[in-house]
């Protein structure tokens, strides 16, 4: 529990420093106003996060309460005692199926979202073990439960059952994760081009001044992931681009030939307004 607070308290510190930043850095309504999307995405996916870390954490509190009342009632007498461990050992199958699949959940949140963390991954791969330790404890008291002479077919035919169900969870959620993983490309999917004036005339992509309003040559421009695009050279002393791109989120810096080099600074604010980039050069 108190990894997962660690990660919790580094999480919002994040955040804290994105937004002080902000106010600094940007100028202008619309940057403010993209800038400010891309900070509330990150405030909803911490959110999310840290809900399922306390939905996991109550489980595991809950599963060892259960446990410790099968052992007390299997140390103990009475008409109804097979009946109470049948239903502790019950809710206790039920709890972890439903860890395995919120911790299924963080795992697919994590490597298909925008908060990448060394600490989250930790903290996963602990929630992940202590889960299979689980696993193995609730074993051993089956095991102690039948030295007792407590045999519980029903509730072996409701671990059949469940571990079952957790499967198709599991292959709903890749499902699921191939298609977020289909949406997420698209999301960050981007074009560019640069020439000269002549040659984004000659495919329509400037046309009486104005960029991109006619049907232009779309398989003239190259396709990016916006998220591995860092630099483009130009390869020219004189560029200018034509789509609008948030000043603050990129710099035009010569090279040591002197030609210009397109440095994207922050990639999430530079295509916050167009996917396509035009850039005309000499």
């Amino acid at each position: 529990m108190k990894k997962v607070l660690f990660f919790a308290a580094c999480l919002f510190a994040l955040v804290a420093c994105d937004n002080g930043k902000s106010k600094t850095d940007l100028q202008g309504t619309a940057q403010k106003d993209s800038l400010q999307k891309i900070i509330e995405q990150k405030d909803n996916e911490i959110n999310d996060m840290m809900g399922i870390l306390n939905e996991v954490e109550e489980g595991f509190r809950l599963i060892n309460e259960a446990e410790n009342r099968v052992s007390v009632a299997r140390d103990g007498e009475g008409a109804n005692r097979q009946q109470r461990i049948r239903e502790n050992m019950q809710f206790i199958q039920q709890r972890m199926a439903e860890n395995r699949e919120l911790i299924a959940k963080l795992r697919n949140q994590v490597k298909n979202g925008s908060i990448k963390s060394a600490e989250l991954q930790k903290t996963i791969e602990n929630l992940t073990k202590q889960l299979e330790d689980k696993n193995n404890q609730i074993k051993d008291l089956y095991a102690q439960l039948e030295a007792k002479d407590i045999h519980i077919e029903e509730l072996e035919r409701t671990t059949t059952t469940l571990n079952k169900n957790v499967g198709i969870l599991q292959d709903d959620n890749a499902k699921k994760a191939n298609t977020i993983n289909t949406q997420d490309k698209q999301l960050n999917t981007a074009w560019y081009v640069f020439g000269t004036k002549k040659e984004l005339k000659e495919q329509n992509i400037l046309v009486d001044g104005k960029v991109l309003q006619a049907n232009f040559n779309k398989s003239y421009f190259t396709k990016v992931d916006i998220r591995s695009l860092k630099a483009l050279k130009l390869y020219s002393k004189s560029a200018k681009l034509l789509t609008m791109h948030p000043s603050s989120s990129y710099k035009l810096e010569r090279d040591a030939q002197k030609q210009y080099v397109l440095h994207i600074t922050n990639p999430q604010l530079f295509w916050s307004t167009s996917k396509y980039l035009v850039v005309q050069v000499k």
